[in-house]
């Protein structure tokens, strides 16, 4: 199918991603640190998943959370690197129109129960600062399953009528995607029609599950703190809240870097494409890429694990 912009197509089969427009000529150096991203990603999120399950004292709900964010973040970045490094490496950039809105699927769909697990991460973290006593009785293995199953049927219900909306709509101007993956708005923008109910929907969505996601946390760690001052001593105090440090550093990385793709999407009209496209991928990859370092790193239980399965591989 032409790349040409003056196509008289209607609904291609086929779409191109034209990938990160102005800077073809650096998508090897480019694709280095995207692949390592990867890399560690994967080996990351992976070795949270094979420690957690090696180790039957990490059989708590903080640890099973922690196992459905690094299937989260295996999934999210899975979505887009193999497609986008094909792109880099292969010139690959054609994209069937239903693998298209899958991958839209994926992304947002995930990207919504990311920020659901975030939740109920902060809840049992709550729980286990504010009623430490009642924390086995209030988190039990079937409650966890259901706030686990709660939190992905939400993103799944809110998530679907986004492909199936832009399926919709008739593409006849041209099949070329200014993206490196399917990105919602950017799909629908194609549409030879009014994409207000798209562009509304899928906005919407956004500002209101991440709205109520950061209300929920940031209520949380208000009654976490008030627990955690009232505590008799000043080494009791840091104690407790160090028991937070990793999930607040992995909540900072994530919201972060979407607050600031978000605002350079929104309001950044001057600003170049390529750095729309860096900064919207940068928001997908980071996160999953950060969370098993951070979580490595500032967790003893997963620290130690690894260092004695790294110590026993040695010998």
């Amino acid at each position: 199918m032409s790349d040409s912009n003056a196509s008289d197509f209607t609904n291609p089969s086929t779409f191109i991603l034209q990938g990160i427009p102005s800077l073809e000529r650096f998508y090897v150096w480019i694709s280095i640190p995207f692949f390592v991203m990867y890399a560690i990603a994967i080996l990351g999120n992976f070795t949270i998943l094979f420690i957690v399950k090696r180790e039957p004292s990490l059989h708590v709900p903080m640890y099973y959370f922690l196992c459905m964010m690094a299937v989260t973040d295996l999934v999210l970045s899975t979505s887009i690197l193999p497609k986008m490094l094909s792109i880099f490496w292969f010139n690959s950039r054609e994209i069937d129109f239903s693998a298209c809105l899958t991958q839209m699927f994926f992304i947002h769909c995930f990207t919504a129960i990311g920020s659901g697990i975030f939740v109920a991460m902060a809840f049992d973290r709550y729980v286990a600062i504010c009623h430490p006593l009642r924390h086995s009785t209030i988190l039990t293995n079937p409650v966890v399953a259901k706030v686990g199953l709660t939190v992905v049927l939400r993103g799944s219900i809110l998530t679907l009528p986004q492909p199936f909306l832009a399926r919709q709509w008739p593409y006849c101007r041209t099949n070329i995607i200014p993206h490196s993956y399917c990105e919602h708005i950017t799909l629908v923008k194609l549409a030879c029609a009014d994409i207000r109910i798209s562009s509304y929907y899928g906005l919407s969505v956004a500002v209101l599950v991440t709205s109520l996601d950061i209300f929920f946390i940031a209520l949380s760690y208000a009654l976490i703190l008030r627990a955690i001052f009232s505590l008799p001593t000043q080494e009791a105090r840091l104690k407790t809240f160090g028991t937070c440090g990793s999930h607040l550093c992995v909540i900072l990385a994530s919201y972060s870097s979407a607050l600031f793709s978000f605002l350079t999407q929104r309001f950044g009209r001057n600003v170049p494409l390529h750095f729309h496209i860096l900064t919207a991928n940068m928001y997908l990859l980071v996160p999953p890429t950060l969370n098993p370092i951070i979580y490595g790193v500032r967790t003893k239980q997963i620290r130690g694990r690894l260092l004695q399965l790294v110590t026993h591989r040695g010998i």
